[in-house]
């Protein structure tokens, strides 16, 4: 095994948000899914159902949540800023409407919304600006729902793994959980008043599939492939001594963060 290089410095936050575009096909195909009990926590938080309401799906990607807001009977139009991305999502949901732009500029009218909703792209907003405009564009008693999937770093092969990732590519999944659940980090000003829910849920998946899952993070993306390709080769030895069947049980907390308006 090689050893373990220092730690090493984070790209730029543009360059990493603009890094899914060209592996939107490697996102799509192994990026994990949400539960339905998601969608019941949001619903229950919201006060409202998902169905017949008005939903923007922000930063919408390759439209894995999106299509979940859609199944469960929500009116729903996703917005996505990259060019790779948002061509993947046509690819996937032809009949779902995809309008580009981002959370700090939105295409919407006044008061229009029942749901914002961000799956996973809350962190590439500013909230100085995509919070007002999250105000404006709900209805009274409207919804903004954020939410991300998180590591379960209580289970022992996880918690060890996600250490490697933080000792190669600066990613600390430790307080990428904890900003993902805090109320302060998602909103500064204390404009809003979220409640947080949390959503344990789990996948069996291929070695390789977990493997093409985790390096579609920006953290493997802006590294490049040559290093990325060493580092995943290596752990693909470590996970078939956990799982020498070759399938790996993925453990994950949604962490949901959902704010009402008045």
């Amino acid at each position: 095994m090689a050893t373990t290089p220092p730690p090493q410095p984070s790209a730029p936050h543009a360059t990493r948000a603009h890094s899914f575009n060209a592996a939107a096909a490697q996102y799509a195909a192994n990026r994990p899914s949400y539960p339905p009990a998601l969608f019941d926590a949001i619903e229950d938080l919201a006060g409202r159902p998902l169905a017949g309401s008005r939903v923007a799906d922000i930063g919408a990607g390759t439209g894995i949540a999106t299509a979940l807001l859609h199944a469960r009977g929500a009116e729903v139009v996703a917005v996505e800023p990259g060019d790779g991305m948002a061509a993947q999502f046509r690819r996937a949901l032809p009949d779902v409407p995809i309008i580009r732009g981002n959370g700090n500029t939105l295409p919407f009218t006044d008061a229009s919304l029942d749901f914002l909703t961000y799956a996973q792209s809350w962190h590439w907003t500013d909230p100085a600006q995509s919070v007002p405009e999250a105000m404006r564009v709900l209805r009274p008693d409207g919804a903004l729902a954020l939410w991300w999937n998180t590591s379960a770093l209580d289970v022992p092969w996880i918690g060890e793994q996600q250490l490697r990732i933080q000792q190669h590519f600066d990613a600390d999944a430790a307080r990428w959980k904890k900003d993902a659940s805090n109320s302060g980090v998602a909103d500064p000003s204390g404009r809003l008043d979220f409640a947080h829910r949390r959503v344990r849920w789990s996948r069996r998946v291929p070695v390789d599939t977990h493997l093409a899952n985790i390096g579609s993070h920006s953290a493997f993306l802006v590294r490049g492939e040559e290093y990325s390709r060493a580092f995943l080769t290596e752990e693909r030895v470590r996970l078939l001594a956990v799982f020498p069947d070759g399938i790996v049980q993925e453990v994950y907390d949604v962490e949901l963060l959902v704010a009402t308006t008045s």
